[in-house]
């Protein structure tokens, strides 16, 4: 890639050169050790400059075909209008097959291109779980640093995985399709705890109804969860993204949660254990790397995985191989 010095990225992310943030996002996600080493100094300097911005941090999620993308791009337009700067980090599935991402985000938000106050950062999940990918919060703090307002995180998917990005953001935004089967049986417990809001979108035409079904089956599922420990009470609202019905009130009820949290000092603390949880996330990650790399790891890798595969070896007894190369081994490896 084509490298920047420190000081160009900083001065190029705090005057919001689009070139230079998205030449920043692509050093915090290289895999490079250079740009890695990098990209520390980078995010240790903006760090300090976002400490004193007031920015606010909104995951989307949902299932294939909810309208995600649509209910973004409205939400965004609505945002403009309130002269709001908005970056959008969406999170693209990487293809098992071919292993690229289909990174269709810009061509499904056509009317949001080209705006000087939004940015829009398509980034393949590789294999991250969670809906996320493994750099999403540097990318935040980047956006941050860029001086948008508001950064709105859209996820690959609901699963019993997809929590993870309510782990990231301040509010967290779960969109439900009308008519889909039983509407309680697709959602997990889990993720409906985490959620600050249920929209269910698509409630018009020949959906309305069926919505506003969905809604009381929600709202008598919510009930049995009970208020947060924050003292949020979630609440469901109805949204035709398509019409543009509902997004003004959907975006009352995310201000108004952010106000609230940000005034009893939720907000706050929120931030503070998400910024422990990114402790551990990196070094999780940076002991993942160091045990694939390591010499040791490498001499058996392969035929381990050979073996699991003809079903000569088992995973338990593979992964306590390669543990025990790796322990024994400690002094040769990475550093």
């Amino acid at each position: 890639m084509n490298r920047l010095n420190l000081q160009a990225y900083i001065a190029g992310v705090q005057s919001c050169d689009r070139r230079t943030v998205a030449k920043a996002i692509t050093l915090v996600e290289s895999t490079n050790d250079q740009d890695r080493a990098l990209a520390q100094e980078l995010l240790g300097s903006l760090g300090a400059i976002t400490r004193h911005k007031n920015s606010y941090r909104i995951g989307v999620s949902g299932p294939p075909g909810v309208g995600k993308s649509t209910f973004i791009e409205s939400l965004s337009l609505h945002l403009l209008s309130l002269q709001k700067r908005v970056a959008i980090l969406a999170v693209d599935p990487t293809s098992k097959r071919s292993g690229g991402s289909i990174l269709g985000d810009k061509t499904r938000m056509g009317r949001l291109v080209g705006n000087p106050d939004i940015f829009i950062r398509p980034s393949p999940t590789g294999e991250t779980l969670g809906g996320v990918t493994r750099k999403t919060r540097e990318t935040i703090l980047i956006l941050e640093a860029a001086g948008f307002d508001t950064i709105l995180v859209e996820t690959v998917g609901v699963g019993q995985s997809e929590t993870a990005v309510a782990g990231m953001v301040d509010f967290f935004t779960l969109l439900h399709l009308p008519g889909a089967g039983d509407d309680l049986q697709g959602i997990k417990r889990g993720i409906m705890e985490v959620a600050d809001v249920i929209v269910v979108n698509k409630a018009d035409g020949q959906f309305l109804e069926t919505a506003k079904q969905a809604k009381r089956g929600l709202t008598a599922a919510l009930s049995l969860l009970g208020a947060a420990d924050s003292g949020w009470e979630s609440e469901i609202l109805l949204v035709s993204s398509l019409n543009n019905n509902g997004i003004a009130e959907c975006w009352d009820c995310m201000w108004k949660f952010y106000r609230m949290m940000s005034e009893n000092g939720n907000l706050q603390a929120k931030r503070r254990e998400q910024n422990v949880s990114w402790m551990w996330a990196l070094v999780t990650d940076d002991l993942q790397d160091r045990f694939k790399n390591h010499p040791a790891v490498q001499e058996h890798l392969e035929d381990l995985k050979m073996a699991v595969n003809n079903e000569t070896v088992t995973p338990v007894k593979a992964a306590a191989i390669l543990m025990q190369a790796f322990t024994k081994n400690l002094g040769g490896g990475n550093k």
